[in-house]
């Protein structure tokens, strides 16, 4: 069954198709950017037509970091293109409770600082649930926040994010279908989710007022964002699964005019894009037929060369037999291919044939540039393959893009600063940091002396693993990119200077290979912003005639590991090297234990990057391979 749906004018041609899996009308664009602009498009025709008909534009608006390009592009347009939010009033979805409009957590604050404070819209038509109401009072003030939006004849237009337990607004698993307006409880995994801006789940509150499902549904039309990895899940639920208000989403397979606005990332796992050759006929690209394979020997419990023309047949990939002949020259095509992704030389072999390998031998020693987003991504994520490009006698760099300062908690700082004290050491004025630690209050961004000296934590640890490693500190770089220097989570855009600063130190080293965070999955998104300046200054170095001989490979660290398909070189660890690799992360004490931004996994960094290399060992030879201590993968990048 599928629900009738408006198709917006900006769906891209052929790219959603209706499906016997899918309930609700999605749309998927390569980049989360073009989509938001897409979405702010619609919402600023709709409030132009309202104009026309001398109307009010009644907008349901939501928060968090899905719908801020949306906001970004609208306040474009008011100071560009002359759009006016004079006849708009908007109502927001939630807010924690408590909480004071002044924080810098609050809705209220979120809403102002993105939108309202760029835009001529009337203060008296913004309504922002009110944290800081009486509890007495709180059930009544529902009810006429509701009663509100009624007055007005409804939303015309709710904009929502999804929650990875399902949630829209603040409705967690358990909400009813015809709820309005009232207190939640917040569930765990959604105050997980949100600990980073609060520097600690313990700092978030465990309360909210939110709109209720049946307040959201009277909506004339839905519109629903989701990015990335970690919503990919909870987005194949919401749209292929049953309707359940353990999923409160799925509610809204029962509005007729909802779209899901989704990236490649958040929609990775819909069966028409993840597995397609069960929806119908497909092209059987190299890619997905790597992927297709290795999913049928997940299916089935079997190594590769051990699938039958039966397997193939009974599980959709009927035609790609047709393509290739047989199982068996699938199979043997399938597992050289993955077999000549591994190799115990990240820098190539020398004097080997490298026709068959991920890297090339010559030159033998290669001049290596290690981009690390924050001083501990290069050994978490890579530090076996660093410990053998080091090795194997490579000239191997490091660069540190960020000093790291706001992962490193208030006290860990404090201790250092009463150590520095006590030696009677150090050029800053160590009484003046320990004043304002003690002192600092909730929401106050950390002093520029208490940030330095975080950042001299982060830097210090960082020289101790890379000369535990073998690397000489001159060929040690700390960027410091401007854009993360701000002393608060919300990190400033990337910027022309941050982009300078990688370009110079490519052009001064003029490497053969770089390594480069491609983990999108960070929780905070610098790593995103770092892998954005390394993109930006390959485009603009590529006409120099040495990148010619430049190789970019991405690892992925502590959020999220590349796919076996998507893997282009597969680095193996014996036993010793996993502790060798777990000495190198001990060396960034203040990141050990309890650090600040682990997202949703509780464990420390060294246990998830292990049983992460682990498993990826364990899934090569599950299809046939050697049997790996561990691996640790890598993905070509082609600019």
């Amino acid at each position: 069954m599928t629900t009738t749906t408006t198709k917006i004018k900006y769906q891209p041609a052929g790219q959603f198709e209706d499906t016997r899996f899918e309930k609700i009308h999605n749309i998927v664009f390569s980049s989360s950017v073009e989509a938001s602009i897409c979405v702010a498009q619609e919402i600023a025709e709709l409030i132009r037509a309202k104009q026309k008909e001398n109307k009010h534009c009644i907008l349901g608006l939501a928060t968090g970091s899905s719908p801020i390009k949306v906001y970004e592009e609208l306040v474009r347009m008011h100071k560009e293109e002359s759009l006016s939010f004079s006849n708009v009033v908007t109502f927001n979805l939630d807010e924690y409770y408590p909480m004071d409009k002044s924080s810098v957590h609050s809705y209220y604050y979120f809403m102002h600082q993105h939108l309202f404070n760029h835009i001529d819209i009337q203060p008296k038509n913004i309504n922002i649930p009110n944290g800081t109401v009486s509890i007495d009072e709180l059930h009544q003030y529902c009810i006429d926040y509701d009663l509100k939006i009624k007055e007005y004849g409804g939303l015309d237009f709710q904009l929502l994010g999804i929650g990875r337990t399902g949630h829209i607004g603040f409705n967690e698993p358990g909400s009813h279908y015809n709820s309005g307006t009232r207190s939640i409880t917040l569930d765990h995994l959604t105050r997980v989710d949100a600990a980073p801006s609060f520097l600690g789940i313990d700092n978030v509150p465990k309360k909210a007022i939110t709109m209720g499902i049946g307040t959201v549904k009277k909506a004339k039309r839905i519109v629903l964002l989701a990015w990335g990895h970690n919503k990919a899940s909870i987005v194949k639920e919401t749209i292929e699964g049953e309707i359940t208000s353990e999923v409160p989403a799925t509610y809204l397979q029962e509005h007729e005019n909802t779209t899901f606005i989704l990236n490649d990332e958040a929609a990775q796992d819909l069966t028409r894009l993840n597995t397609p050759w069960l929806v119908g006929p497909c092209i059987w690209t190299e890619e997905l037929t790597s992927k297709a394979i290795i999913w049928l020997c997940k299916l089935t419990k079997k190594s590769i060369l051990k699938l039958t023309d039966k397997d193939y047949n009974n599980h959709g990939m009927s035609s790609l037999l047709v393509q290739e002949g047989s199982a068996y020259d699938i199979n043997i095509k399938m597992f050289n291919k993955l077999q000549h992704t591994i190799t115990g030389w990240p820098g190539g072999k020398p004097n080997a044939d490298d026709s068959s390998r991920p890297e090339r031998a010559n030159p033998v020693k290669k001049r290596v540039l290690i981009f690390s987003p924050h001083p501990d991504d290069d050994v978490i994520s890579m530090g076996g393959t660093f410990d053998r490009l080091v090795e194997q006698g490579h000239e191997v760099h490091v660069a540190y893009q960020t000093s790291g300062n706001i992962a490193v908690s208030d006290y860990e700082a404090l201790k250092y600063a009463e150590v520095v004290k006590d030696v009677n050491s150090g050029s800053v004025n160590i009484d003046v940091i320990i004043e304002k630690l003690k002192s600092k209050e909730d929401d106050v961004e950390d002093a520029l002396e208490v940030r330095k000296l975080k950042g001299l934590i982060r830097k210090r640890e960082s020289l101790a693993a890379t000369r535990f490693i073998g690397v000489p500190d001159e060929n040690v770089h700390f960027l410091n990119l401007p854009f993360y220097e701000t002393g608060t989570i919300k990190k400033n855009p990337l910027g022309k200077t941050d982009i300078d600063i990688v370009v110079s130190l490519i052009k001064s080293i003029q490497p053969h290979q770089i390594y480069a965070a491609g983990d999108l999955a960070d929780p905070h998104g610098t790593h995103k912003v770092c892998l954005d300046a390394i993109f930006a200054a390959l485009e603009i170095l590529k006409p120099e005639k040495y990148m010619d001989d430049c190789w970019v490979w991405l690892y992925r660290g502590a959020w999220h590991e590349w796919d076996i398909h998507q893997i282009d070189m597969a680095v193996p660890m014996s036993p010793d090297q996993v502790l060798r690799k777990r000495k190198a992360i001990f060396f960034h004490q203040s990141q050990k234990d309890g650090v600040m931004f682990q997202g949703n996994d509780t464990r420390e960094f060294w246990v998830r990057a292990e049983e992460r290399n682990n498993e990826t060992a364990q899934k090569y030879h599950q299809l046939g391979l050697a049997d790996y201590a561990a691996l640790e993968a890598f993905k070509r990048y082609y600019y």
